[in-house]
């Protein structure tokens, strides 16, 4: 059974599995035109609430998936509006293959600032301690220029390029 996440912290962020109460800063990041640019189908309220609903459902069937982001030092704050963005890892099936999903967002407020590197990084680095088995994969838009960079800090290499999920995509393993 995989170590269940309760919190991984790091230099300047805390990370944590998503619960309820998160809900609304999930639905203002994941709908926000700004987050989507790349996104060639962004999601909107419905789907981003149904979406939240998977990301708790893997996390009680797993023990682990995505993590809500929030800034170290400041207060946690119980109705989620601490919450800066997400990352992690989500089990998925890609072309027959069991994989990790590694997934990030953040809200604009909090882009520029190296976060989605140093949180991607961390939840890589739990993922292939307590998972090693199941290999992480990323599929990025190929426009999609900023998040091309992390994936490159990350030590991440191009082994696939299609069409994925509506867009010309890439697609990332270490």
């Amino acid at each position: 059974m995989v170590g269940r996440v309760t919190e991984i912290v790091t230099e300047r962020l805390v990370l944590r599995p998503f619960v309820e109460a998160d809900r609304q800063a999930v639905l203002e990041i994941q709908t926000d035109p700004e987050t989507n640019r790349f996104n060639p189908r962004p999601p909107d309220a419905a789907t981003t609430r149904l979406t939240f609903d998977s990301w708790l459902a893997h996390w009680a069937e797993l023990g682990y998936g995505y993590l809500a982001v929030r800034e170290r030092g400041k207060p946690a704050a119980a109705d989620g509006s601490d919450v800066i963005g997400m990352t992690g890892v989500r089990k998925r099936d890609f072309r027959g293959e069991k994989v990790l999903n590694l997934g990030y967002r953040f809200r604009p407020s909090a882009w520029g600032k190296g976060y989605a590197l140093e949180a991607a990084r961390a939840a890589v680095e739990w993922a292939e301690r307590e998972i090693p088995e199941i290999p992480v994969l990323i599929s990025v838009t190929v426009t999609n220029e900023p998040s091309l960079r992390v994936v490159e800090k990350l030590g991440f290499t191009k082994y696939q390029e299609d069409v994925y999920d509506g867009a010309m995509s890439r697609h990332f393993r270490r």
